[in-house]
């Protein structure tokens, strides 16, 4: 294949995750995280990479928005929000982190492949993104051309740029004011 059909299927794939995504359980998100005092997010490997940018525009919109094992990171408290990114939804450090958050009396989300995993059963709101990794694709499902969980990494990352403008229009947020509390030390 070329660089454009590359592009297509990858795209394709895009759709089909991105139009599977339950829009009650998105709107439910965004309301837990409008509603929230701070926002704790968490994410192994490639999964915490996408949460971090997800930290960064809550940042970006006034919002108390924190990544998880940073130093400057404050504890979780009662009306704090924890979301998690992972595609099994059984990482260990992850798994932690939902129990701390759910003894506090924390809401929990998680954003996943698997909703019946450990972290998705402790759950406030799951999201789930139909994006198996060739290795683990059920019948029936849409299997990648993409190597490993890049579907998956891509689509949430995606899904979380759509709830912070769902957030932005819920707020009367305009990207102008988001962009004035850019980072200026670079």
């Amino acid at each position: 294949m070329n660089t454009i059909e590359y592009a297509k299927t990858v795209l394709n794939e895009l759709e089909h995750t991105l139009l599977s995504i339950d829009n009650k359980n998105a709107e439910q998100f965004v309301e837990l995280v409008d509603q929230a005092d701070e926002i704790f997010c968490a994410g192994a490997g490639r999964s915490g990479f996408q949460v971090k940018g997800f930290a960064m525009r809550l940042m970006h919109m006034g919002k108390k928005s924190y990544v998880v094992g940073e130093t400057c990171t404050p504890n979780i408290k009662e009306d704090g929000i924890l979301v998690i990114c992972s595609g099994s939804g059984e990482t260990k450090s992850l798994v932690n982190h939902a129990q701390k958050a759910q003894e506090v009396g924390a809401k929990l989300t998680l954003i996943t492949i698997n909703p019946e995993s450990t972290i998705g059963k402790m759950a406030d709101v799951v999201i789930e993104i139909s994006a198996p990794s060739p290795k683990s694709a059920k019948e029936g499902q849409i299997k990648s051309i993409q190597p490993m969980g890049s579907l998956f990494e891509q689509s949430e990352g995606l899904f979380m740029d759509i709830a912070i403008m769902m957030l932005m229009e819920k707020n009367h947020m305009d990207s102008d004011t988001m962009f004035g509390r850019h980072a200026n030390m670079e």
